[in-house]
């Protein structure tokens, strides 16, 4: 029958396609509709793509299929090419997904049995014939098997994998001949072997895989994979997995099947990783995926119900009487363990943490992060790191124990430490998952907060303050005013981190933040980042500021105006000059943030602090709109004319004027008002900002106790 009956009388709804041709503007003309089969091309062996039209039965596309790689799916119901007879690109758009799939699998097995080799008539089986049975496995007819797995067709394979599995000996005995052809040194044979076991792994049958990964099979099975005939040497898989590869068993495993799993979880990787990495298609790749994840979950699963086991486990890590070594062993495989938890399901795992930490695991990692390798100090974070993201109140629940609270200051130093790995990094993480507001509940909240504020941010600021050039950096940040030595000058990266750190507290605990920036002067040491040379730095330091302005916090707002605390930016804005980088955006998004928000106070603040500076810069637009700004408040003042800032105002109408201007442009504050218009310079006192509560009622105790809320 030739192939146009043959498509006609298969033509059914699943096969139902548009056939497109891209035209020389680019665009795909659509060349009519019909249906798709592959089948044999005339007089010819080849196999390919056969569209018949749906309406008259002509040919509307006829194909030869490519060993090339040039057939793209795209989506699901998309399969495009490019045509190297005719030159041009070609598209069939399926009317089912279904369908689309069951081409795009033909295809691939067409390309897969071209690589192996040409196709033969005889051995191949259309859609409609049947593979009736395997040949006998001996020595004389691996031909025949080889001929018999490597040009089976799309139909047969699903037969040769069933007769595959009813034989029960086929492998058994197909093992008993590689062992031979490697005794008599019989390289035609063994290179045969080598193709029938890969065809049968590229059937991707999970119950082929569940036999040949057996404890019994699985070495000959990479054994025969050893000779490639496309390799010039012989590879020595076996030879590295017996002599190469330790197993070590930190703490002795008695359940056989656990022991049985772990090897054959880490032969089935080596043989996916390694031995035929470069020959598995994805759907074989994801199927042996599929095996490791089980075996995992199956390994995780008796170990966790073995109640000696965790129970030995733990009482060797608190042990005085083991080893140091052996103590990191025992860390390395309780990360391992942890990590292997994923394979489980979601309530097996937070089960599995809970018993963990009700076991002291924290503990564990506590001295860890003590230690002097960096290694074991990376594997106690990365536990942590696990924890955080399967359960993070775990954690938390254990830091505002009395005996947990060491831990969030080791964070804290793991944060400062310099490991040369950016592991602070993971610090930083794991810092900023215990201090966020929005997911810690009320009382562990404040706990962990409380902690974090009257222990650890003071060492924070002070490795800024010993890490930056300036007079008096061995002064601490600590409330209680005393000279302690100070730390060691910190990397860069840690800078930065705790500048992303502070960021992160000013948005999460703004009361906190206002209470010690104010008492300790903590935006002030900030800003000596903008002396560093790292320009990164001073960006960050904007940054920081940028993102106290983000609060309106009048409060803030007035320690800035009043304490000039501006001027380290407007410095380093200047001495970057016309440089267009990191820097300059930066502090241009900072002034024109403040212009956006209206915040007065800093609007008349810079323009009359550092108008001399910035007027060479007046041609950008955030500093012209600055000044704009300023004119559009003055004028709604009813002020004209424009701002002299280095006018000394020696006339008492030019004072009363410009005492006028300072009360509108800090009206709407929360200090106190100032004294009277009237009265002299001399007489004038510095103003207190009024405490406010968290609903806004004004407190009435002293206003200088509003930083105990």
């Amino acid at each position: 029958m030739g192939a146009p009956e043959k498509s006609q009388a298969n033509a059914n709804s699943m096969q139902r396609v548009k056939v497109y041709r891209l035209n020389e503007d680019g665009k795909w003309d659509d060349q009519g509709t019909g249906h798709v089969t592959i089948d044999y091309m005339e007089r010819s062996e080849e196999l390919g793509l056969f569209v018949i039209d749906e309406d008259d039965n002509e040919t509307l596309l006829v194909h030869r299929i490519s060993s090339d790689d040039i057939y793209r799916k795209q989506e699901d119901t998309i399969i495009s090419w490019r045509d190297p007879e005719y030159s041009t690109e070609l598209a069939l758009s399926f009317q089912e997904s279904t369908g689309c799939s069951y081409i795009w699998d033909n295809i691939c097995s067409v390309q897969r049995n071209l690589h192996f080799n040409s196709l033969n008539n005889e051995t191949f089986h259309n859609a409609n014939s049947e593979l009736r049975e395997l040949p006998a496995v001996e020595l004389s007819t691996l031909p025949l098997i080889l001929k018999t797995v490597a040009e089976s067709g799309i139909a047969d394979q699903m037969r040769l994998t069933e007769l595959i599995l009813s034989d029960q000996d086929f492998f058994r005995k197909l093992m008993g001949l590689f062992r031979i052809c490697e005794d008599l040194e019989n390289v035609d044979g063994l290179h045969m072997l080598y193709k029938i076991v890969r065809g049968i792994i590229l059937l991707n049958s999970p119950q082929i895989f569940e036999k040949i990964f057996g404890d019994d099979l699985i070495m000959d099975i990479i054994g025969s994979l050893e000779y490639d005939p496309e390799v010039p040497q012989v590879q020595h898989y076996r030879n590295f997995l017996k002599e190469h590869v330790v197993f070590k068993e930190a703490i002795p495993i008695k359940d056989s099947l656990v022991l049985s799993k772990i090897h054959q979880t880490y032969k089935v990787g080596y043989l996916k990783d390694v031995v035929l990495a470069r020959v598995l298609d994805e759907g074989t790749v994801a199927n042996l995926n599929s095996i490791i994840h089980g075996n995992n979950a199956i390994v995780v699963s008796l170990l966790k119900d073995d109640s000696t086991f965790i129970q030995e486990l733990f009482a060797r890590l608190r042990s005085p009487s083991t080893s140091a070594e052996s103590k990191k062993n025992l860390v390395y495989f309780l990360h391992e363990f942890c990590s292997l938890s994923k394979s489980l399901q979601m309530v097996q795992q937070l089960r599995l943490f809970r018993d963990l930490m009700n076991e002291g695991i924290f503990d564990i990692v506590s001295d860890a992060l003590q230690s002097q390798d960096k290694k074991l100090v990376l594997t106690g974070t990365d536990i942590l790191n696990l924890f955080m993201n399967q359960d993070p109140n775990l954690l938390r629940t254990y830091v505002v124990r009395q005996e947990g609270i060491p831990l969030l200051g080791l964070l804290v130093k793991g944060m400062i430490t310099d490991f040369g790995d950016n592991m602070h990094c993971q610090f930083l993480e794991i810092l900023r998952s215990l201090l966020d507001s929005y997911t810690l509940s009320g009382a562990q909240r404040d706990t962990i907060i409380e902690i974090f504020y009257e222990k650890h941010l003071g060492q924070l600021i002070d490795v800024i303050t010993a890490s930056c050039p300036s007079e008096g950096n061995a002064q601490s940040s600590s409330c209680s005013g005393e000279r302690v030595e100070p730390p060691t000058v910190a990397k860069p990266e840690v800078l930065s981190n705790i500048c992303e750190l502070l960021c992160f507290c000013v948005l999460h605990h703004p009361y906190r933040i206002k209470c010690n920036f104010l008492l300790n002067n903590v935006i002030d040491k900030v800003l000596l980042l903008t002396q560093r040379r790292e320009k990164y730095l001073v960006v960050a330091a904007v940054r920081f500021v940028r993102t106290i302005l983000s609060r309106h916090d009048e409060h803030l707002i007035n320690h800035i105006v009043r304490n000039n605390l501006l001027k380290p930016i407007v410095d380093a804005f200047v001495g970057n000059g016309n440089r267009y980088n990191l820097l300059n955006s930066a502090v241009l998004e900072l002034f024109e943030y403040i212009r956006k928000e209206n915040l007065k106070s800093l609007v008349k603040y810079l323009v009359d602090s550092f108008w001399i500076q910035l007027v060479k810069f007046e041609y950008l637009s955030s500093v012209h709109s600055l000044k704009v700004k300023h004119e559009q408040f003055l004028e709604s003042f009813g002020t004209k004319g424009t701002v002299n800032v280095s006018d000394n105002r020696k006339r008492g109408d030019e004072r009363a004027l410009e005492k006028e201007e300072e009360d509108y442009f800090n009206e709407d504050s929360d200090e106190e008002d100032t004294a009277s218009a009237s009265m002299s310079n001399t007489q004038k006192v510095q103003t207190q900002p009024q405490a406010v509560l968290s609903n806004g009622v004004a407190a009435s105790q002293p206003p200088s106790r509003y930083c105990l809320l």
